[in-house]
């Protein structure tokens, strides 16, 4: 039962004539502890009397509620992937280049918000900090449903409203900080795997529905990609305030990211997970323009299976790193991904569409167990390099690195339609793009197997 929002703490029983003296301190409340505003000044996930006695409930609430906003924050930062492709039908002229530069710069938005969003939540709360995140989203959704109903807009507007769209990518770091607060270690890890997997799906979801939305019998109604979000938009941040709750006990502390900057093992990690999460972020842009740019007559509504099955991966990734080590995983990731590149390759050679898709599916699925695997490897790899150490410094670096990990991962979603932008008007082609990528995932997979995956390593020995 969670006590009452005046504040006061449930009564605690303790021995007649000595409540409050200081032979006999009052025992702190072992279950959460209310105050105006939803915030809970008591929050001890770890205390087991606690967790069971409303603290669960509480916390998973808040994960439901994370989840969706953080679903509708991906659905906005990828709504210019599915959106691009449409703008030629909706009279805009536009260069191979311009509209790669419209999937690419949501995405280095996103990613340079990622550490702002992240110390907002102990700043603001994460209950204040949902609500205002969520509706921020309307900021890019309703300027591109303007936007798009204008052909003869410029194309530096166009691309100041696109990176509108970033505000949907800093979303997903405020939500991870946000409900890491919340849950015990020996459940936190599932918890931000949902959270980031529902999160993911948005990609997926906004390239299956936009499609439908936007096609009428009076022909193409392209504002509705924006629209469409809207009440759903505010319904989030409605449930937020009403639902979600803020913890007083989350305090910023961007020391850690400091910290965790001056380690040698945020940077390889960081880099390597450019490979991984900014491939799937890169990758799930630049798709359906893709498609329609490599195989005009195929549907644009198979776009979304990429971001699908590299969503839907992510978690599985994880849980195999668990059991073999992530190093291992992520090296057997980057395998997989210079298959599915070299396939991406022929298939252009040969005009084969099916094995153009195939091999992207590929790609995507590879990079989801990437993603999975490399955010086991952070704790892991630190606990190693600090052993001996008070493990809640070790941890204090964790979190940092993940923090500037995700930030600087992101920023693959724009390096990788760049890439293709580059290639594409300086060949005609994306093959030369493609080459490069193999090249840097063999990099990759090498620093990776260097530094964690060594058999005579102490990483290796330790398979973090």
């Amino acid at each position: 039962m969670v006590a009452p929002t005046s504040g006061t703490a449930p009564a605690e029983t303790v021995p007649e004539g000595t409540a409050g003296t200081d032979a006999t301190p009052v025992a702190p409340p072992r279950r959460p502890v209310h105050r105006s505003g939803r915030w809970i000044d008591h929050w001890d996930p770890e205390d087991t009397v606690f967790w069971r006695d409303g603290g669960r409930r509480i916390a998973r609430r808040n994960l439901a509620v994370s989840v969706f906003a953080e679903f509708l924050g991906f659905c906005v930062w990828a709504v210019w992937s599915i959106v691009v492709p449409q703008l030629p039908a909706a009279g805009f002229a536009l260069t191979a280049d311009q509209m790669f530069w419209l999937i690419s710069l949501p995405a280095l938005v996103g990613a340079t918000l990622r550490i702002p969003y992240t110390l907002a939540v102990p700043v603001f709360g994460g209950r204040n900090w949902t609500v205002v995140s969520a509706l921020l989203l309307l900021v890019p959704t309703l300027s591109l449903a303007w936007v798009v109903q204008h052909p003869g807009t410029p194309f530096g507007v166009l691309l100041a409203v696109a990176a509108l769209a970033g505000f949907g990518g800093g979303n997903f770091a405020s939500s991870m900080a946000n409900i890491s607060f919340f849950f015990p270690e020996k459940e936190k890890g599932a918890a931000l795997g949902w959270n980031a997997a529902g999160g993911n799906i948005g990609t997926a979801a906004v390239q299956f529905v936009v499609p439908l939305v936007i096609a009428t019998g009076a022909g193409l109604a392209l504002q509705n990609a924006g629209l469409v979000f809207v009440p759903f938009v505010l319904l989030a941040a409605i449930l937020a305030w009403r639902l979600m709750d803020n913890l007083g006990t989350a305090k910023a502390d961007p020391r850690s990211f400091g910290a965790a900057a001056r380690e040698k093992h945020t940077w390889v990690i960081s880099f390597v997970y450019i490979g991984t999460f900014g491939s799937f972020v890169g990758f799930a842009g630049a798709f359906p323009t893709l498609l329609a740019r490599e195989f005009p007559e195929v549907t644009l509504s198979l776009a979304f299976l990429g971001a699908l099955v590299g969503s839907l991966s992510r978690p599985a990734g994880g849980w195999v790193a668990d059991r073999l080590g992530g190093a291992r995983v992520t090296l057997v990731s980057f395998a997989v991904m210079i298959v599915g590149a070299l396939g991406a390759i022929t298939a252009l050679g040969s005009g084969s569409f099916g094995l153009f898709f195939g091999s992207f599916l590929l790609l995507f699925v590879a990079t989801g167990v990437g993603n999975g695997s490399v955010y086991r490897m952070i704790p892991a790899a630190f606990r190693v390099a600090k052993q001996g150490q008070d493990p809640a410094v070790t941890a204090k670096l964790a979190a940092g690195c993940i923090g500037i990990a995700g930030a600087v991962g992101a920023f693959g979603g724009f390096l990788i339609p760049r890439g293709f932008a580059m290639s594409t008007t300086a060949t005609g082609s994306l093959v030369p793009a493609l080459w490069v990528i193999v090249g840097v995932y063999a990099v990759m997979a090498v620093v990776t197997w260097a530094t964690y995956g060594r058999r005579g390593g102490v990483m290796g020995a330790a398979r973090v």
